[in-house]
């Protein structure tokens, strides 16, 4: 049943715990402050071309929840009962992160929009890959 939950739920729960518990800004304030938390540079690399490459929190949880949807999106092709359980997970998850985003001021930032979009492709992926797989599969029993 594990294999059921939706792996984008770790880079949201990650978020979640960043914003929510101050750990990007000052204690209490949530907002701004988070944001500008999660955009500052945790660690920096050096670049060819003599640039700095600044990566911070939500960076990496970007990163993050891409390489999961990646994965989530290998689940998808998967027909059976498991998969539609997670499709309407993952749907349960993309009203969260809806609500989240659309009335908590820490979430109403560009890192947490671009991680509801992930979640929405999850969603939509999971479910038209499934209504393919199934009519190939109803196509290929009424051939025989």
């Amino acid at each position: 049943m594990l294999l059921a939950i939706p792996l984008l739920v770790v880079p949201v729960v990650l978020y979640n715990i960043v914003v929510l518990t101050g750990l990007t800004g000052p204690a209490g304030q949530i907002g701004a402050a988070s944001d500008a938390g999660l955009r500052e540079p945790l660690f920096s690399v050096s670049m060819a071309s003599g640039a700095q490459w600044g990566v911070g929190a939500g960076d990496l949880i970007l990163l993050l929840g891409l390489v999961l949807l990646f994965f989530e999106l290998l689940k998808s092709t998967s027909s059976q009962r498991l998969a539609i359980v997670n499709h309407a997970l993952s749907m349960v998850l993309f009203v969260i992160c809806l609500v989240e985003f659309l009335l908590l001021p820490g979430f109403a930032t560009s890192t947490f929009f671009l991680i509801l979009t992930m979640v929405l492709l999850d969603v939509l992926a999971g479910f038209i890959v499934t209504i393919v797989a199934a009519r190939k599969d109803f196509d290929v029993n009424r051939n025989h």
